[in-house]
This record gives structure tokens, sequence and C-alpha cells, in this order.
């Protein structure tokens, strides 16, 4: 019997603290991955959200790439189906995003690197509706990096001037139906995450697989009213692995579910640009030296895998 990945109520970050920081550290260590439940963010906000960008996935293709910017790597509007690939893979993920940016003041020092958002004008709503659940996701990030900081010693508010521009990203998913048998790509292939940590809401059907430590690819569907928690790369670089950045794919389902189509929205919780991914001393012990001795910035570290996903 293949253990699960737990599922934590975020509540009792505030009635039960210690045995809460606790098993959400514990459940990272081991997995990576933890669902969150009790975060307080009404369904009907996740389902106005997911209707709003359905309508768009829905609009004509010529008026969908309207949005897309060349040369932008995917950083704002729409990227097209059949462009991202994932690290080492031979063919390209069975999907099409949009992303959804920080919108912060162009004079600030960050605005050379994080450009201003793209609305789509067919969809009015499309700006409310997307940024709300941005800003909502953002402050739920922010409770877990929270419990997280506690768990490995630092200071509860330890990520909250490090993360208040971060280069975080909405990303709203189409997996369109597969129509063929023998399609050698996957909806979106074995892959870790670039960021701090990604918190997945409402993904609308299964598919989703985590690959433990032995080398099992575990399904992982939430309930309903669960968002998934996972930690990134660049989380796991800071913290010298403590927090392992786990592999995980979204599979093609069998037979008619394949016909059927797939959303699900993504936010990359990221640092701010400038911020140095340095490991952090409290995680080098002699038994686990550090594993990366040149500290690198956020912006620097997103260019570099943005070029292995063929996004750059």
């Amino acid at each position: 019997m293949t253990s699960r990945i737990p599922t934590l109520d975020i509540r009792r970050y505030d009635t039960d603290r210690d045995a809460f920081v606790a098993e959400l550290g514990a459940a990272y260590r081991e997995w990576g991955f933890a669902g969150i439940s009790g975060h307080g963010i009404p369904q009907s906000q996740i389902d106005a959200s997911y209707d709003v960008f359905k309508r768009f996935f829905a609009l004509p293709e010529d008026v969908k790439k309207k949005y897309h910017v060349p040369g932008g790597g995917g950083a704002r509007g729409y990227t097209p189906f059949g462009v991202e690939t994932a690290k080492g893979a031979k063919h390209s993920d069975l999907k099409e995003f949009w992303h959804i940016g920080r919108e912060i003041p162009r004079d600030s020092k960050y605005a050379d690197v994080m450009p201003p958002n793209l609305w789509p004008e067919e969809i009015p709503e499309f700006k409310e509706v997307g940024y709300g659940l941005y800003r909502t996701l953002d402050q739920l990030g922010s409770r877990v990096l929270s419990a997280l900081a506690l768990h490995i010693g630092l200071p509860e508010d330890y990520f909250v001037d490090k993360t208040n521009f971060g280069n975080s990203i909405l990303r709203p998913i189409h997996y369109p139906p597969i129509t063929a048998d023998d399609i050698p790509n996957e909806r979106a292939g074995a892959h870790e995450d670039i960021n701090l940590i990604t918190l997945l809401v409402g993904a609308s059907a299964a598919g989703l697989e985590v690959k433990s430590r032995k080398g099992e690819w575990v399904p992982f569907t939430a309930e309903a009213d669960t968002i998934v928690v996972n930690i990134g790369d660049m989380l796991q670089r800071l913290t010298n692995h403590v927090y392992p950045s786990t592999t995980h794919r979204v599979v093609n389902p069998p037979g008619e579910e394949a016909r059927k189509p797939r959303y699900s929205t993504p936010f990359f919780l990221h640092p701010n640009p400038d911020f140095l991914i340095d490991v952090l001393p409290s995680t080098v012990t002699t038994d686990s030296p550090s594993r990366y001795p040149e500290p690198i910035t956020a912006q620097g570290y997103l260019e570099e895998r943005l070029k292995e996903i063929k996004l750059k």
C-alpha cells in the first residue's frame, strides 16, 4: 500500500500552531507536496475564475494569438498550444495557457523584468476575476511560507519582505481533448517547478501524479475544497534540499476520458527578482554540506530555467 500525500487544515496554524507546523514540515520533507484545506477561498470565487478562463480558451485561435508576445518568454498574456516542453523531453506538452503577473508601478525598479499585464478585451471581467484570484492565492501562499519558515527555525515573517514584489504568476491552463490514441506527448511531461512554492486550485480532472522517493508515480487528485501546494526548485535550493522539489506530471487519461478537456490553474509564487538564493546556513550540516556554494538571483535563475523549457 503506497502511503498517501497528506492534506492538512491550515486553520490549525492559528489554533494548534506547533503541531501543524511539524506535520506540514514533515509532509514536505517526505513528499514535497501537501494538500491544504480550510483555506477560506470561496468556491464561488474559484468557479467564477474557471468560467472566465474557459471562455477565453474557447475564443478563436486568431483572437487568442493577438495576446501572444513573441520573445516575451510567456511572461504575460497567451502562450499557444505546443510551445512549452518539459526539460529534456522530446515532445511539447499538450496545453495552452495564459499568464497573469503582479501589478506593479511602472516606475518600479522591477519594471524591466515584470512587464504590465495583458487583458483580453473580448472578456471584460477577466481582469477583475483573474487578478482577484491572483491576490487570494498570493495571501494563502504567504501563510504556507510562514509555517515552513518556522519549521526550519526562521522567523515567521522571514519571507515577507522577500516576496512582497515577487515575480509570481497565475497560470490558467487548458489541456484540449486528446483525439488520437498513439500520441507520444503527455499533457504535462515530468518536471519540477521553478519557483518557491506552487498552489494549484481546482484541477477539474484526475491526471496529476507525484513521484515518490521510491520512484513510484502516486496519483494525487485532491478533494474539491483542497488546494495542492508543492515545493519548487528555488525553495529546494534555498533550503539545501530540506524541502525537495518533487518531480510530477499530468498524464493522459484512458479511453473516453481523454476526449474531455482538462483545466487547471496553478499559482507560481516567486521571490522578488533581486532576491539572492543562497543556501540557508541553518540547513547546512556535516552530513548535508551545501550543494550550492554559488548564490544566484531569483531573476537569473528564472531566466536559466525558462530557456530549458523552451519559453525563452
